[in-house]
């Protein structure tokens, strides 16, 4: 009915609460907990309206068959699908198959306090791509995805001791540092599908710049950017290092300087006419940002070419 309410999601605050409520057994440590799939009962219980967890999550799907829901996407999983969230993001189980193969690991961000993973879990990038952007293993990857994953499972079903977190915090940054590389393989030998994302996005800018869209809107954004290419905006920066160098502000700056040039070359605008043409609020700004990348200003620029 219109205007009905949408039941809230789900929160889950603790990894204890989310295995009671689906009905799996109580995890051996409260802040860490691995899920493999061989071992534990999937049940209907996980087909559950959207929820957020406090922890974070690495699922690593190997059957073909599973669809989950992030945000507002459904992502039907081809085989050997590996992807990250963040605490706080929304997910939801939507379809399992009986026989489904993979695990999902649970870290709760207490886990890594007073080590120096709890600062750099926040520099993987991949942690808060979408769900259609999760990486994909080749048959070498996955036996060192699984195989880590399985030591992390014996570390948790051994005794726990005075160094068990020290292993586990190495395993997981180990883990990683893995799946850190293999995205940056990704990029790289799916270089013709980003090359035409690249193309995409330049098209995009060229088109920003030339029909006042930035005279009406301002400069454009890494967001509005991510959003016409239906990616992430941190999938887009990642991406763009590795095909570019620059990160996706850096690469609207080039295009930007790129026009502007083009602008001072065959127009008699002034500089302030063409600082508000390209979206800035302030001569000044355009400016110095065109210095920056020339070593010129704009009007040393124009002269160059008189």
């Amino acid at each position: 009915m219109k205007g009905e309410l949408k039941p809230k999601p789900r929160v889950f605050h603790s990894i204890s609460d989310l295995h009671r409520t689906f009905g799996l057994p109580q995890p051996s440590h409260p802040l860490i907990s691995l899920l493999e799939y061989s071992k534990v009962q999937l049940t209907a219980a996980m087909l559950t309206p959207t929820f957020l967890m406090d922890f974070y999550n690495i699922t690593f799907n190997a059957s073909a068959g599973c669809s989950m829901r992030y945000g507002q996407t459904t992502y039907d999983f081809d085989e050997g699908g590996l992807f990250f969230t963040a605490p706080g993001q929304p997910l939801s189980a939507v379809e399992t198959p009986v026989a489904a193969m993979g695990f999902t690991l649970l870290i709760h961000p207490d886990f890594l306090r007073n080590y120096p993973l709890d600062t750099k879990i926040k520099n993987y990038g991949f942690f808060t791509y979408a769900v259609n952007e999760s990486l994909y293993l080749s048959d070498r990857e996955k036996n060192i995805i699984t195989s880590i994953a399985r030591n992390i499972g014996d570390e948790l079903e051994t005794s726990i001791d005075d160094v068990s977190q020290d292993v586990l915090i190495s395993l997981l940054e180990l883990l990683l540092n893995y799946s850190q590389r293999f995205h940056k393989r990704q990029f790289i030998t799916r270089k013709p599908i980003h090359n035409a994302l690249l193309e995409q996005l330049d098209r995009i800018l060229h088109q920003y710049f030339n029909d006042e869209t930035a005279l009406l809107q301002g400069l454009p954004t890494v967001q509005f950017l991510a959003e016409q290419l239906n990616v992430s905006p941190r999938y887009l920066g990642d991406m763009l290092r590795t095909l570019t160098g620059h990160n996706t502000q850096q690469h609207i700056h080039l295009k930007l300087i790129e026009k502007a040039k083009e602008i001072l070359t065959l127009s008699n605008l002034t500089v302030g006419e063409i600082a508000y043409q390209l979206g800035f609020e302030h001569p000044q700004s355009f400016s110095k940002l065109f210095k920056s990348k020339t070593n010129l200003s704009p009007l040393e620029f124009r002269a160059s070419f008189n």
